[in-house]
């Protein structure tokens, strides 16, 4: 079918990447966390746009790219890695502020006009989730090197095939994506009296983005 070959082997690889923990799901279930499910889809948007884009740019040739000009692979890869670490650093300084009581000072001040809107504007989940998507030249590489196993090279038409493959993929990150957001919302209603622990679980999200920062610089094209 549209040139896909071994549909259910692929469904399951895809299940089991996509539950593999990244910095993209966790800052979606950060931001639930923190500003509730709306924010959080506007999260899961980001990356779901981001995630199209870099399906896009795969098929048409820019993994190719990346792999043969180590230049610009260092230099994509780089910008993503200090973006990770200015993320995971907001989260740090959070965490230190909700350890000390002013977090909820702020809140305290901000419960009349506007106080939810304003945090929403002042995260703008979107795009921040947008350019962690985008500045990940192995996400390209890795789209190319797993989708090209499934397609029928005899297919006349392999766009096609790439383009059925991505909105599998597509519907399995919308899928998890909803149940993280959910499932931070819970978790932050439960903890929303325990300051010390949640100050406690942004430090560990913060942790988390400088390794993924690590990572992402230490990444080579093979």
């Amino acid at each position: 079918m549209l040139g896909i070959t071994d549909l259910s082997t692929y469904l399951a690889g895809l299940a089991l990447i996509i539950l593999l923990p990244g910095p993209n799901s966790l800052y979606v279930v950060s931001v639930a966390a923190r500003l509730g499910p709306r924010t959080g889809y506007r999260a899961a948007a980001g990356v779901l746009c981001g995630d199209t884009v870099l399906m896009t740019l795969s098929a048409g040739g820019v993994a190719s790219l990346l792999q043969a000009s180590p230049v610009a692979f260092t230099v994509v890869k780089f910008a993503g890695a200090g973006y990770l670490t200015w993320l995971a650093a907001g989260m740090l300084r959070g965490a230190v502020a909700l350890w000390r009581g002013r977090t909820e000072r702020n809140a305290a001040a901000g419960d009349g006009e506007g106080g939810p809107a304003k945090q929403e504007k002042a995260e703008r989940p979107f795009r921040r989730a947008l350019v962690v998507s985008l500045f990940n030249p192995k996400a390209i590489l890795f789209f190319v090197a797993f989708f090209v196993q499934f397609v029928d090279p005899g297919y006349a038409h392999p766009a096609l095939s790439f383009l059925a493959l991505g909105a599998w993929a597509q519907l399995f990150s919308f899928t998890y994506l909803t149940v993280l957001i959910f499932s931070g919302t819970y978790l932050a209603a439960a903890f929303r009296r325990r300051r010390r622990l949640t100050a406690g679980l942004s430090a560990g999200a913060g942790a988390l983005f400088l390794g993924f920062a690590a990572k992402l610089s230490l990444a080579s094209t093979v």
